[in-house]
């Protein structure tokens, strides 16, 4: 896979940026997944930690308790998504969590250039403020926070870039979304934005991004030469 950190010039100039939460702004999705797999084999839901990134990166976890509860073909039970979400955050607060490097210094350089931005995650608020915390980045964002409880549908569905783009007054095409996931990916351009897919994950499907549209970086730092702020 080419990697375009080499592209010349800015070429995106959008009026607002709106970043995904885990695997853009935070590194969570190797401690979050390996946890994942330990609890679906809890249930008889036996899948690899590769797998699990594959399937279930950027989705809400109501859709992969969907998923599995299909594959198994019973229900979990309505205790799962607590407990899910309970024993996620115990593995965070171990200290495993940490910003994505350069994203601070990139959100730094929009707020210093007055470039519009915001979060627009799968997760539940309180997860993304637990994250966002631990790693310092919450001040920097904590009054442009949107949850995918805010709509009716996540991810793969454009509710929750629309919802966001008109909470924060701009229009979906004058947005541009950063991703690392194929359904957020899937996503950004349902709601007709623009996507940037970062790669600095080894286990992003970097083809994925590229296939369903998004321009692909493997370096944060990179989007300070592409984005005109």
């Amino acid at each position: 896979m080419a990697d375009n950190n080499s592209a010349m010039a800015s070429f995106f100039s959008p009026s607002l940026v709106i970043f995904d939460c885990d695997g853009v702004l935070v590194d969570t999705e190797p401690v979050a997944n390996r946890l994942l797999v330990r609890l679906m084999a809890e249930v008889g839901y036996d899948i690899s930690y590769e797998e699990c990134r594959r399937l279930f990166v950027g989705r809400s976890l109501g859709a992969v308790i969907a998923h599995v509860e299909e594959a198994l073909g019973r229900p979990l039970g309505a205790h799962w998504p607590d407990y899910i979400r309970d024993e996620t955050l115990k593995e965070f607060a171990k200290g495993e969590v940490s910003a994505i490097p350069g994203v601070e210094e990139l959100v730094q350089a929009f707020r210093a250039a007055g470039m519009p931005y915001c979060v627009a995650s799968s997760g539940k608020l309180e997860k993304m403020r637990f994250t966002l915390g631990a790693t310092g980045l919450l001040p920097l964002v904590e009054d442009v926070l949107y949850s995918a409880q805010m709509v009716g549908r996540g991810k793969p569905a454009p509710d929750l870039f629309l919802h966001a783009a008109k909470e924060m007054g701009h229009e979906p095409a004058a947005c541009l979304v950063i991703e690392d996931s194929v359904p957020g990916v899937q996503a950004a351009v349902a709601a007709g934005m623009p996507v940037i897919g970062y790669t600095g994950d080894p286990h992003t499907d970097a083809a994925g991004l590229e296939r369903e549209g998004a321009h692909v970086v493997s370096d944060m730092s990179a989007l300070s030469r592409i984005i005109d702020f």
